[in-house]
This record gives structure tokens, C-alpha cells and sequence, in this order.
């Protein structure tokens, strides 16, 4: 995770280049090893959860201008399985 976005980094480069990632860590271990779902990220090293920041502190260099949530993605993918449309 970097700035509580979660991005995805191949194991290779994020051995050579760990320290220049600018990864988030966890609070009780140190690990980079994080996963954010359903509202809370999880240290995949320890174990440790917390709450996750909310979505709105992310940075705009990681989140598109304009790029729907996670609840509208999920909508719009119900939407296209079931034939409706998305309430505007």
C-alpha cells in the first residue's frame, strides 16, 4: 500500500527497491506486506488490523480525477451482470 491506496508490485522490484517505494509500513511490525479490504488494512507479516484511513486522503496522483468508488464500481459491475441501470 502506498498512501492507503493499495498498488501492486512485482516481488523482484520490491526487493531491489524497497526503501525508494515509499510504502506504507505497518505500525507494529514495520512490514510493507499490507492489504486494504472492506475498510481496514492487514499486516500480512503479523497479522495486525486497524481501521483504514478514509478514501478521501489518498493522494490524486493515485486515484484517477473522477474515478468512481468502490461501491459505484460495484454497482455498475451488478448492473452490467443483471441488465439494469445504475440510479442517477
Amino acid at each position: 500500500m502506498r498512501h492507503e491506496a493499495q498498488v501492486l508490485i512485482c516481488p523482484s522490484c520490491q526487493r531491489e527497491h524497497d526503501l525508494d517505494l515509499d510504502l506504507d509500513r505497518c505500525r507494529t511490525c514495520g512490514s510493507s506486506r499490507l492489504i486494504c479490504r472492506l475498510g481496514e488494512v492487514e499486516c500480512r507479516s503479523c497479522g495486525a488490523v486497524r481501521p483504514a484511513r478514509v478514501a478521501d486522503a489518498r493522494p490524486s496522483s493515485l486515484v484517477g480525477a473522477g474515478a468512481p468508488g468502490l461501491s459505484e464500481e460495484v454497482e455498475a459491475a451488478l448492473g452490467r451482470l443483471f441488465g439494469r441501470h445504475p440510479a442517477r
